[in-house]
């Protein structure tokens, strides 16, 4: 086990750098800078402002002091937010970031697991039929329309729940809407796994011979079929977290939510190379550090992982 943990880790290095490299220089080479403005700089001003954030420098070697820094831990400063450094941004919108999508990844993972479950074993019949229909709802319609419709309903037609924002102390009840957002597509994913998987399980010989020994069709769930069901299930729990929480940036900005996406969307639009690749590089990181997770569990649900 611990030498499969080590070829993975190993192996996601690489895959670090090529992404750090491919955003800095794609960044780099698109049109327009962070200090274009319809009122252009004086040139004086100009040229002090770009030796400041090293953009003065050739390409290679901007690349060179920007690498250097993120082996450093310091994802350099911040070109629009003068008073605060890449660092500093990211920790502030971290936790609301965090707390939105891990909230939306337990529900939606229990949601899906349980729904994916009652639909194999009630294959074919109304439960089956309505899991389908709210599974293509979910997978259809994309986050950002979704969030539109539910704030439109909910929030402006009845007025049942908050349309958007965090006031100070704000409650669950202005999650709702953004969690549910979120989580509609990640428990659409893994019900539509599970259920596959389960009745794939489900048909298997060892499960037959245990309903031909008497056992229970609950007991033969829990004991045989529930571990091998959720193999794919686990495999797609990595992505589907960093889907979460990448498509949180959509969703925050949306609902007007003080984390990372408010952040990055302004970066983005105002050119903010700092920002942008700050945030990209951290959601890169995120995403093989939680391959990496599902890896291991997968190994230990499959022991015939590690040998491969």
């Amino acid at each position: 086990m611990l030498r499969y943990t080590l070829r993975r880790v190993l192996s996601a290095l690489p895959i670090a750098f090529i992404a750090i490299t491919v955003c800095f220089f794609i960044l780099r080479m698109a049109p327009g800078g962070p200090f274009d403005r319809e009122r252009p700089l004086p040139p004086a001003v100009m040229k002090n402002v770009l030796a400041h954030y090293n953009l003065d420098k050739p390409l290679y070697e901007q690349y060179w002091l920007y690498i250097s820094g993120v082996l450093q831990g310091d994802f350099g400063p911040s070109m629009t937010s003068y008073d605060f450094s890449v660092s500093q941004l990211l920790s502030i919108g971290l936790p609301f970031t965090l707390m939105l999508g891990g909230t939306a990844f337990v529900i939606a993972t229990l949601i899906g697991i349980v729904a994916g479950m009652v639909a194999a074993v009630q294959q074919n019949k109304w439960p089956d039929y309505v899991l389908v229909l709210v599974v293509m709802l979910g997978v259809i319609v994309p986050n950002f329309l979704m969030g539109s419709l539910l704030q439109l309903l909910f929030g402006v037609y009845l007025k049942w729940l908050p349309a958007g924002g965090w006031p100070s102390g704000g409650s669950i009840i202005h999650l709702i809407l953004p969690v549910t957002v979120l989580a509609w597509p990640h428990a659409a994913r893994i019900s539509r796994l599970m259920r596959g998987s389960m009745i794939e399980v489900l048909g298997t010989n060892y499960i037959r011979t245990a309903q031909a020994k008497g056992l229970g069709d609950r007991l033969v769930l829990a004991r045989h079929a529930i571990k091998p069901a959720l193999v794919p299930v686990v495999s797609y729990l990595g992505p589907g977290l960093s889907y979460l929480l990448t498509g949180s940036l959509v969703v925050e900005n949306i609902f007007g939510l003080p984390g990372i996406g408010r952040y990055f969307i302004q970066a983005a639009l105002n050119r903010d190379y700092g920002l942008v690749l700050g945030t990209t590089i951290f959601y890169v990181l995120l995403i093989l550090v939680l391959n990496l997770i599902v890896d291991m569990v997968y190994a230990w649900l499959d022991p015939k992982v590690r040998y491969r």
